[in-house]
């Protein structure tokens, strides 16, 4: 079943390692996660702080990697941002970040969440997806 789910992927530290304003080396899976959830139907929003030449240079890199993007620092292709009526925050059904809280997980984890729709918390700074957790056993007919 294709998923016409949006995703908003930042660019440094996430596809790429971070070495702003350079681009850094791909992190390992990005590109063939990238266009595996492409090939499954959802949509890619490049959401970056990258502005002017480097966005250009960063969405070319992309391009040369195999990955076209559904929107770049925008909810939709050919959006005009007005700030006097839209917020700044675009429309997406998931934020992929290295800044997450938790850090970032890994590509390979990030398809299992995204696909699996696997839930997760943050663990002694360490993301844990529940399937993976054990499990407390229950003591009590409530607790």
């Amino acid at each position: 079943m294709l998923s016409n789910k949006k995703l908003a992927i930042d660019f440094d530290g996430t596809i790429v390692e971070d070495a702003y304003p350079s681009i850094g080396k791909p992190k390992i899976f990005a590109f063939e996660t990238l266009k595996k959830l492409q090939s499954e139907g959802y949509r890619l929003i490049l959401w970056t702080y990258r502005h002017g030449k480097s966005l250009e240079e960063a969405v070319e890199f992309c391009r040369k990697n195999g990955v076209e993007f559904y929107a770049v620092n925008s909810s939709f292709e050919g959006e005009i941002f007005d700030d006097e009526t839209q917020s700044r925050k675009i429309d997406a059904d998931l934020f992929i970040d290295d800044r997450n809280l938790g850090g970032f997980p890994g590509w390979g984890e990030i398809y299992n969440i995204i696909t699996e729709r696997i839930e997760f918390r943050v663990e002694g700074g360490e993301v844990l997806a529940y399937s993976k957790m054990k499990k407390e056993k229950k003591r009590g007919l409530f607790w």
